[in-house]
């Protein structure tokens, strides 16, 4: 049986839609959800097309700001499901190593998150968090697409 349920969220179409499988799997196994959402930091600040700098702050605030509101609609979904829910956002460079620590860290069972199907040179280029969390778990991982 499981019992808590690690659901990671990049607020993606794909993410969204693993929200109600997972609130459903929860139901099935009365088990409480926690929701993470990983921040990556700006690697270095950039120079937009009028070779202004982003500000590595402002762009951190406001990815904290999208994170919480990605983790938000996962707790809004639990809390009128009436399922035990506890939200974390986190910043790393590395979000499948945080997905794989948070789930050690609140003792999950099994983690659910999405894949976004990416195939051939995007997969190769934009890499895989479900693949490295696969890779680097030994927790049962159900991939929704």
């Amino acid at each position: 049986m499981f019992t808590t349920i690690l659901l990671p969220t990049d607020g993606s179409p794909q993410s969204e839609k693993a929200i109600p499988t997972a609130i459903q799997f929860a139901r099935l196994n009365q088990a409480k959800i926690i929701g993470i959402c990983v921040i990556q930091p700006l690697p270095f600040p950039s120079m937009g097309d009028s070779g202004a700098v982003i500000d590595a702050g402002n762009f951190e605030h406001q990815m904290e700001s999208a994170a919480r509101r990605n983790v938000e609609k996962i707790a809004i979904a639990a809390r009128e499901a009436g399922i035990p829910f506890e939200g974390l956002v986190t910043l790393s460079p590395s979000p499948f190593e945080e997905i794989v620590e948070a789930a050690r860290k609140f003792n999950c069972d099994i983690i659910l998150m999405a894949s976004h199907g990416y195939t051939g040179l995007k997969s190769l280029f934009l890499g895989s968090q479900t693949q490295k969390v696969l890779a680097h778990t030994t927790l049962p991982v159900l991939v929704l697409r």
